[in-house]
């Protein structure tokens, strides 16, 4: 019924702040399951005990993931444009300049795509790279540890969590019309 009566306009901006906003209260709210998870998971022999405020590089894994997939998803440049718009919002939450922040994205971006090799599947990107910021390596069985490789077990495990920090841009587009600005 949307398409009927058309889709609801949001500026780049607009995008970017809901954005910025929902994705930092997801991992807020959503970071002490996924630290419990780990924490308990069986496939390590020792508890790596992550605490539950200590979400910062899970944010930034987050946010590197989610702008990996918004190309897919916007016109020529929206993208570039949402993403500038989100990291000026992230930068003084993060304590950083623009300049700093886009450097570490770019940093976690790297390591992602290092990690994944082959695939380029951003969800099990992001799954492997909470495995490597968490240095979890050093809490699994002999076997996975020496192979320097996380436990499939649960890596598959986290991957099925990880999609809950995916942001959703089909139903977002149904529902809005990203616009440059109001003149538009």
């Amino acid at each position: 019924m949307l398409t009927i009566f058309g889709r609801k306009k949001l500026t780049t901006e607009r995008t970017a702040n809901l954005f910025v906003n929902t994705i930092i209260e997801t991992v807020e709210k959503g970071f002490p399951d996924v630290a419990g998870f780990i924490n308990d998971s069986p496939e390590f022999v020792v508890s790596p005990n992550i605490y539950p405020e200590d979400y910062g590089r899970f944010l930034m894994i987050v946010i590197t993931g989610n702008f990996n997939y918004l190309p897919a998803h916007f016109q020529e440049n929206q993208d570039d444009e949402i993403i500038k718009l989100s990291i000026a919002k992230l930068a003084p939450l993060f304590d950083m300049s623009v300049h700093q922040l886009e450097l570490t994205i770019k940093e976690y971006k790297d390591c992602m795509s290092r990690l994944n090799v082959p695939s380029k599947n951003t969800l099990y990107a992001m799954s492997k790279a909470v495995f490597a910021k968490y240095e979890l390596n050093d809490f699994q069985e002999e076997y996975f540890r020496s192979m320097k490789t996380p436990n499939p077990i649960f890596l598959k495990n986290l991957d099925e969590l990880m999609r809950n920090f995916l942001w959703n841009w089909d139903a977002f587009n149904e529902k809005y019309k990203v616009i440059t600005d109001m003149t538009d």
